[in-house]
């Protein structure tokens, strides 16, 4: 069973330091022994008792950070994360001392075998518990430092405010402090190092991907206006090529994401005035029907499971039980499961029924071959396959763009048709960017390439004992899909490879809520990238309690 995953340093005359969250029935009896020795027979916070343990009284909500060396704790911190405080009920009026716009948590309870109180634990602990927190959200914290360390405290970057509490016997000083404050003021190094470290990561996310060195150098050439000539040149020839890339007719370049494309797709559908049928297999499905509600379009909806397919079977049967709706929308590439819908056979479905398609296009355009002669309307990106920078998308169309004064301009295709594409203002470093990689995709044609790519990682991966969502005749060569095991946990994963280097996603709610863990592999993607995330994986799986060693101080 996989465990909280770890962090030692390593020590010449004994077992290493460990640290991590406490899990275990017997770390935490030992919480409760370093409690007691430390507020009660230290200082002199609670009554001694015959157990020689101190129960925290919001033990069931705290989060312990732990250091271990061997099988004894010699160090601990522990960490709320959820309203009322313990300061809340010593401070009724606790916000009004808080600066506004900070998430806070409080820590409480540091303890630390005297022996070991030089520095390296402490530090261990607050870094631990700085990165949990981070990844919750969470910025800034509340303790309540103890008078005699009051030096110390403020040293470190916290801040004291209201009255004192506590006993006249253990005082306490209510203080806050942001973590990037006292990263800044206890490790002065750990900013550049954090920042080094994203600067060097390996993305495996859909989005920002790792970039070719002349897609950077596209990007970061002077700005030119979106009126320019030059401009109008670079709009036309990338309209042009992108249009060549997946067999479309005409194509809108918008400023602003996917999102923005599938909001302008769902306006031109209204106009339609006729029911339609929305399809659903995932996350970004959901998300199409929420477009559709939002601009009160009349449509059925159809669901499946997540990570089941629109096959061609599928399709048929779903298409035939509606056969009055003129208009269809479809996710292709179903990023949140990995699972790549039969875009080809509903387009030739539909085109036989006399129904319009649409289609979010948005993460499979540059990582498999797309058609779209027989596509009424699609969505694309240029940050996700293709290689460019996030901050465009497109709306790919047949000419017959609806214009109607009910539209909001932003969102009215027929504008950017009737403007040769720039009825506002545009970025001319992401365009020369994505037409850069737009060149790249279209010379390299790397649809083969990935294909070969992800069949040989999705063996790697099973090899490794990993289950994976997709069927491999359904799965799209751009995402896969690792389902973890009830003990295991894919943030836990996630975060111990982000501090190895390598970005995948794991993040969003609908990952977390399933426990997945996914790995894409768009924008420069290599065997030689993937070979180094594998090691990784490898290591942690070696590891019992998916261990990753790093250094501390």
């Amino acid at each position: 069973m996989t465990t909280i995953p770890a962090a030692t340093i390593s020590d010449p005359i004994s077992d290493p330091l460990l640290f991590k969250i406490a899990t275990e029935r017997a770390e935490l009896e030992q919480v409760h022994q370093l409690n007691y020795r430390t507020f009660v027979e230290e200082i002199p916070q609670h009554h001694a008792n015959s157990d020689g343990t101190l129960v925290d009284r919001f033990h069931g909500d705290n989060t312990y950070f732990i250091c271990k060396r061997g099988m004894r704790i010699v160090g601990m911190i522990a960490v709320r994360a959820h309203r009322p405080f313990s300061l809340d009920d010593k401070l009724p009026n606790l916000d009004d001392y808080l600066p506004a716009g900070w998430t806070f948590c409080e820590v409480r309870l540091l303890a630390v075998d005297p022996e070991y109180r030089n520095g390296v634990v402490f530090r261990g602990l607050i870094r631990e518990l700085t990165r949990y927190c981070f990844s919750l959200g969470i910025n800034a914290s509340v303790i309540s430092g103890a008078v005699t360390q009051l030096q110390l405290y403020e040293h470190m970057g916290f801040v004291p405010f209201g009255p004192r509490v506590g006993t006249p016997d253990a005082p306490y000083q209510p203080m806050y402090c942001t973590f990037d404050r006292f990263q800044a003021n206890t490790e002065p190094g750990m900013a550049r190092r954090r920042a080094a470290a994203r600067q060097a990561s390996v993305s495996f996310l859909p989005g920002p991907v790792d970039l070719h060195p002349d897609v950077r150098k596209a990007y970061t050439a002077p700005p030119v206006s979106h009126r320019d000539d030059a401009f109008i040149a670079e709009f036309l020839r990338t309209k042009q090529m992108l249009c060549e890339l997946v067999d479309a007719k005409h194509v809108e370049i918008l400023l602003g994401s996917g999102t923005l494309a599938n909001d302008v797709i769902a306006m031109q559908l209204t106009g339609l005035d006729a029911p339609g049928l929305v399809l659903s297999n995932g996350e970004f499905g959901e998300r199409l029907i929420d477009h559709a509600s939002r601009v009160g379009l009349r449509c059925a909806t159809e669901r499946l499971a997540w990570g089941e397919a629109l096959d061609a079977a599928t399709l048929d049967r779903v298409l035939s039980r509606h056969p009055k709706v003129r208009w269809c929308w479809m996710v292709h590439h179903e990023t949140s499961t990995g699972v790549l819908n039969d875009l080809d056979h509903a387009a030739a479905l539909c085109h036989a029924r006399g129904t319009k398609l649409a289609s979010d296009c948005v993460s499979s355009i540059g990582v498999v071959p797309v058609d779209l002669r027989r596509v009424y309307l699609a969505s694309g990106v240029s940050g996700k396959a293709i290689g460019g920078l996030a901050g465009l998308s497109m709306v790919f169309h047949h000419g017959d763009a609806r214009a109607s004064r009910r539209v909001p301009r932003y969102l009215d295709l027929s504008l950017y048709a009737e403007a040769e594409g720039v009825p506002f203002t545009q970025s001319s470093g992401l365009l020369s960017a994505l037409r850069v990689a737009t060149e790249n995709t279209l010379r390299r044609r790397p649809f083969s390439d990935v294909r070969t790519l992800s069949a040989w990682l999705r063996e790697q991966l099973r090899e490794l004992g990993f289950r994976l969502l997709a069927p491999d005749d359904v799965a799209s060569p751009g995402m896969v899909t690792l389902v973890l095991e009830p003990g295991d946990s894919a943030m836990e994963l996630g975060d111990a490879l982000a501090r190895a280097g390598f970005a995948l996603s794991y993040r969003s709610k609908y990952l977390r809520e399933r426990n997945w863990i996914q790995i894409a592999l768009m924008g420069e993607c290599s065997r030689q990238k993937i070979e180094l995330l594998l090691r990784a994986l490898r290591q942690l799986r070696a590891s019992a309690a998916t261990r990753i060693v790093a250094e501390v101080g």
